[in-house]
């Protein structure tokens, strides 16, 4: 479990809490506020604070007195518009502040996205946990043999168990020589300075930060990160954040569904060959002017 009794106690009391308020607010949202998401086997995702709705949205777009000035079926247009032609700044108005907890090498993923405030836990000024993602059976996988930063197959038998005892052992030996290298607590050794000790750390174990981004660029790591290809440590992740999202801005998250993760980017090739295809050409690979690798891509997306 993530949470101790002593952190779920005080989440509880933080949930407790209500006062008044005229800015914007989302129903949805609020039943997320402070939360804790359980997510991997030590890792979770909350929601901080926010700011904004869909209305602040169509408020920015109109840039409006009010929170709207349409009807909401006019305001539910109004985002779909902005999704379909790519109109970000209005989405930009909407903020939200995470807390995730999360394996150390997942974080060098995530970090790639640099479009966002971060504050990490400070392994220099204070000591980590004995946390360390283990993954389960299931999700051990030797490498994919057509893509280079893929899985394949999973992983059976003796060699499945003898991969999850390598990873414990390492880690649980990695933080006991952590500890020692620190002497915490022994007035006899100087012990090795903290900033220092981490780094005989492995990737697998937890880091903690705030991570606040808008959500023209949230979206952006949704559509990359929950996709089906995305690593499954990362991926996991994102799909909690899909649930929030949908929860504190459903007209706009309906549009990102429908426009982003359902839709599809199609080339000048691609959209001549449907078009060749409907007024009834045969076209292949060799006739379309694509490589196989947009060819597969190109059959792919058509089912």
């Amino acid at each position: 479990m993530p949470l101790t009794a002593e952190q779920a106690a005080e989440i509880e009391e933080q949930r407790a809490q209500t006062g008044t308020t005229r800015r914007a607010i989302s129903e949805g949202m609020e039943e997320h506020l402070y939360k804790a998401h359980e997510v991997l086997d030590h890792g979770l995702i909350r929601v901080i604070d926010y700011m904004g709705n869909d209305s602040a949205i169509t408020q920015a777009a109109r840039v409006s007195y009010g929170k709207g000035t349409k009807a909401v079926s006019n305001d539910e247009g109004l985002i779909r518009y902005l999704m379909r032609h790519w109109h970000s700044t209005p989405f930009e108005m909407c903020e939200v502040k995470f807390h995730v907890k999360l394996p150390v090498f997942v974080a060098r993923q995530w970090i790639r996205h640099r479009t966002a405030n971060v504050n990490e836990y400070s392994a220099r000024y204070s000591i980590l946990d004995r946390e360390f993602y283990i993954p389960k059976p299931e999700h051990l996988a030797a490498q994919s043999v057509i893509n280079n930063q893929g899985r394949g197959e999973a992983l059976t038998g003796a060699e499945a168990e003898a991969v999850l005892k390598y990873l414990r052992d390492d880690s649980d030996k990695a933080y006991d020589h952590y500890e020692e290298m620190m002497a915490e607590g022994d007035d006899d050794k100087q012990g090795l300075a903290r900033e220092l000790a981490r780094m005989n750390l492995p990737a697998n174990v937890y880091t903690q930060w705030y991570w606040k981004v808008d959500l023209h660029n949230l979206f952006h790591f949704l559509r990359l990160r929950a996709d089906s290809h995305a690593q499954y440590e990362i991926r996991v992740y994102a799909e909690k954040m899909c649930e929030i999202v949908k929860d504190w801005v459903p007209a706009a998250y309906s549009a990102f569904e429908d426009y982003r993760m359902g839709g599809a980017n199609i080339s000048e090739k691609g959209l001549d060959c449907i078009r060749r295809r409907l007024a009834g050409e045969d076209v292949t690979q060799e006739n379309s002017g694509m490589s196989k690798g947009e060819w597969r891509e190109f059959e792919g997306m058509l089912g």
